[in-house]
């Protein structure tokens, strides 16, 4: 071939090879336009909104987050636990272990929330530990909701909440109350106390917050003026007294056990009060119990209307007043303790389950639903928040002297607030 053909072949094939830049040119100007028109559109990436939500109470692999509120902070994106779909069907709250978190805040302190009691005001009274307050349950098998305080009083709009029982429940109340009461304003919000029956009302919300006083649930000579536990006696039969004050309640919420444990026998009456102590029947506690139950669950069934009242029971709340229980043979109860117990599954003398046994089997053959939230488990581990000798008796603080003596003044029942019993109301708002 001559150096001319050559040149021409070279020539004729200089166009073929310029297809090449002219596409990549092409894609170029091609991806610069749809940039440009996604812009002008204003597409976006899908929102959180959008995004299919996690099975319900989701595996720990699948957390999710909820914004955790502090007190004294501004509320924001209070939607938040509404997308956090907490299904009871697939978690049980007894299995889990109490994780130790210092950013944990709690909502109140015993000095922010005017409400507290001073049996129940451990920091007030001198407890100088703090670590007690710093412990969050985490179930095996799903997460809990943190306490939104204005998610419950949007629950609670319009509706009355009523706990009901002894003293660990207005424990409970006390909790509740100051998680949300922080949030309103002082001129929308009041509290009466009383001797029975005490209210909180949040009036933006046309919502009451209520306890009433009946430790045995049932009637006895003792709701009024504590006696003598061996002065006691039971009317297992009636609940009127009591009950009248339970109608038209919206959400009911009771307890009732530490006032049961008094020794291996009850006194027991069928009828009247008016002939003092005449016809009473010792009975063992476990059948006092159950007969009390069974009158409770009868009143239930007879006048709660299922589609306008949610009934709720809580399951006994931990006794630590046996150390050795947890391996302490200084029989100084739960004083000075600062960690809970770290053994799975621990269960101390004070949670009688037969008495746990009794509950479940008069609950399971009633007609109104029950949710049970079973608290027993998580709070056997605190052996660390009781209120111990930093509180009151009497109606006055505990002496130096009595301070000295744990052995015999201690108060491993009820529990120091901020506390255990705000992780009951987690679990119980949770359940709303």
């Amino acid at each position: 071939m001559s150096f001319a053909a050559a040149a021409a072949s070279t020539i004729m094939m200089k166009p073929y090879r310029a297809k090449l830049p002219i596409s990549i040119i092409t894609v170029i100007v091609c991806s610069f336009a749809i940039l440009a028109l996604l812009y002008t559109e204003r597409i976006s990436l899908p929102s959180s909104n959008s995004i299919p939500k996690s099975k319900p109470c989701a595996k720990i692999g699948a957390v999710v987050k909820a914004k955790e509120k502090i007190a004294g902070e501004k509320l924001e994106n209070t939607d938040i636990d509404d997308k956090f779909e907490f299904d009871p069907e697939e978690c049980n709250i007894a299995r889990g272990k109490w994780v130790f978190n210092r950013s944990i805040r709690p909502l109140y302190t015993d000095r922010s929330c005017p409400y507290l009691d001073r049996q129940f005001s451990c920091v007030k009274n001198g407890r100088l530990d703090s670590d007690y307050r710093y412990w969050q349950w985490q179930p095996e098998d799903c997460d809990l909701p943190r306490f939104n305080p204005e998610l419950a009083l949007r629950k609670l709009r319009g509706k009355r909440l009523l706990f009901a029982g002894d003293s660990l429940q207005r424990n409970q109340w006390e909790s509740f109350v100051c998680m949300v009461e922080w949030i309103i304003p002082p001129e929308k919000k009041s509290m009466k106390l009383g001797k029975v029956r005490s209210v909180f009302k949040a009036e933006e919300y046309d919502a009451s917050i209520e306890f009433y006083w009946a430790p045995f649930l049932v009637e006895s000579n003792s709701d009024i003026d504590v006696l003598d536990p061996k002065k006691r006696i039971l009317k297992v039969d009636s609940v009127a007294k009591h009950a009248k004050n339970w109608e038209g309640v919206d959400i009911l919420a009771f307890n009732t056990y530490v006032w049961w444990m008094s020794g291996l026998t009850l006194k027991t009456l069928w009828g009247s009060f008016e002939n003092g102590e005449e016809g009473y029947t010792e009975l063992d506690t476990a059948v006092a119990y159950k007969i009390g139950l069974k009158t409770w669950a009868n009143w239930i069934d007879s006048n709660i209307n299922p589609n306008k009242t949610r009934v709720f029971f809580m399951t006994m709340s931990s006794i630590h007043t046996r150390s050795q229980d947890w391996g302490r043979e200084d029989e100084l109860k739960c004083f000075n303790e600062t960690k809970p117990v770290r053994k799975k599954k621990f269960w101390g003398s004070g949670s009688d389950k037969t008495m746990m046994s009794v509950v479940a089997g008069v609950l399971e053959k009633m007609k109104v639903p029950v949710t049970v939230l079973n608290i027993t488990q998580l709070s056997e581990y605190r052996i660390d928040a009781h209120s111990s000798i930093y509180t009151e008796t009497g109606g006055r603080l505990l002496t130096d002297e009595e301070k000295a003596d744990p052995g015999h003044h201690a108060d491993c029942i009820h529990w120091c607030l901020p506390g255990v019993p705000d992780t009951w109301n987690q679990i119980f708002l949770a359940h709303l």
